[in-house]
């Protein structure tokens, strides 16, 4: 072997998966090729190989993600962003019923009668304060869904 390749051998004990979800990142591929070689070599000038290989590989793992964090700080925030974004979006689009839910006081359902018609049309005037006829509401040119009522 050659004293180069000697000098990277203790980079067999690392699983790049596991650095891969520390970062936070998808797959392999975000951290390029010149980063990796740099942390590595950064971390051999610093330790040395023959400490290096004595090390446990969680430990190697740790030392790489420091180094990867430091190298990549600029691509890291990026990918923080767009995961905020990505699930504000998500957030925004799957969720918007939490924003309708009214809480009922079981004592504002005391005078409602049996018939869920009329109990539709009574919680309709009680939280919106205006009439629940929909005869109205089948004339509107709107495409959206005019004959229930939504609480």
């Amino acid at each position: 072997m050659a004293e180069n390749e000697k000098d990277f051998l203790w980079t067999v004990k690392i699983d790049w998966l596991n650095i891969i979800n520390k970062l936070n990142l998808d797959n392999i591929n975000q951290i390029t090729e010149f980063k990796k070689n740099k942390a590595i070599k950064r971390l051999t000038k610093i330790h040395g190989s023959d400490r290096l290989m004595s090390y446990e590989p969680e430990y190697l793992e740790n030392l790489i993600v420091v180094e990867l964090k430091e190298l990549m700080k600029k691509e890291l925030a990026i990918n923080a962003r767009n995961q905020q974004r990505m699930e504000k979006e998500i957030r925004d689009k799957v969720i918007p019923l939490r924003r309708g839910i009214i809480k009922l006081d079981p004592r504002d359902l005391k005078n409602l009668k049996g018939d869920p018609e009329k109990l539709f049309k009574d919680l309709y005037k009680k939280f919106l304060g205006e009439d629940g006829d929909d005869d109205d509401d089948e004339k509107d040119n709107y495409r959206e869904d005019n004959t229930s009522y939504y609480i």
